[in-house]
């Protein structure tokens, strides 16, 4: 049977916060808001093992949280990189002598309310596909905006895509390890490689590839900005 590892990606450094730490590690209801995201994992049917990925200067911290808490899945804690593909990277790197139907499950630690249907639903949907994303309709209108060349550096917009075709990219994302450990090596051949998430390197270096997507929810939202908290 495929395992299915959940990497919780905590490498970042939050600044958009403005708190004297990460945002993983700031309290809601009770609990810091990696506990909350670490848990639900945990409790997942379908996940066989968690690992978390951390920034090296928060990894006292993780363990200090990891002890205080009773988590049955979690089997390791690994370096984050300085942008968020290294932390990708490097856990990617950390099973690389794992079968070839092993499963890599990707999600954000400042997701922590990711439900049990979320992740049910991309767990089902990697029997059958290589590469899964979640995601939500968008309710608004996207623009595509560039910066103009006049002298109060302006932005205009460019281009307005049809919003029915318009989705807006939640985590977990998840792909078979082959997939995007191949994905991740064309890309780091690349000398102008860009990524904001997983699904955006295996669509750009292996664009055979469907990326399959299944529905996410609006409670999944990304802890951001002070307000989020809120």
């Amino acid at each position: 049977m495929p395992c299915n590892i959940a990497i919780i990606l905590a490498g970042g450094s939050g600044t958009r916060m403005g708190a004297d730490k990460p945002k993983q590690f700031l309290p809601l209801q009770g609990k810091t808001v990696i506990e909350h995201t670490v848990s639900a994992f945990d409790l997942a049917p379908a996940i066989d093992e968690i690992a978390v990925v951390v920034h090296p200067q928060w990894m006292e911290e993780m363990r200090r949280i990891v002890a205080q808490n009773h988590w049955h899945k979690l089997t390791q804690l690994i370096d984050g990189g300085h942008e968020r593909y290294m932390s990708s990277l490097n856990a990617i790197a950390a099973y690389l002598d794992r079968p070839d139907d092993t499963n890599l499950i990707l999600h954000d630690a400042a997701r922590p309310y990711v439900s049990q249907a979320i992740i049910a639903r991309v767990a089902d949907a990697l029997r059958h596909h290589e590469a899964v994303g979640v995601g939500i309709p968008s309710t608004d209108t996207v623009w595509e905006v560039r910066q103009d060349f006049d002298p109060d550096l302006s932005k205009i917009i460019t281009r307005i895509p049809e919003r029915a075709t318009m989705w807006r990219a939640q985590t977990p994302q998840a792909f078979r390890l082959p997939l995007i450990r191949d994905a991740y090596q064309r890309a780091l051949q690349d000398p102008s490689f860009r990524a904001t998430d997983d699904c955006g390197v295996v669509r750009r270096y292996m664009p055979g590839i469907k990326i399959q997507v299944v529905p996410g929810e609006e409670q999944n939202r990304k802890i951001t900005f002070p307000e989020d908290l809120k």
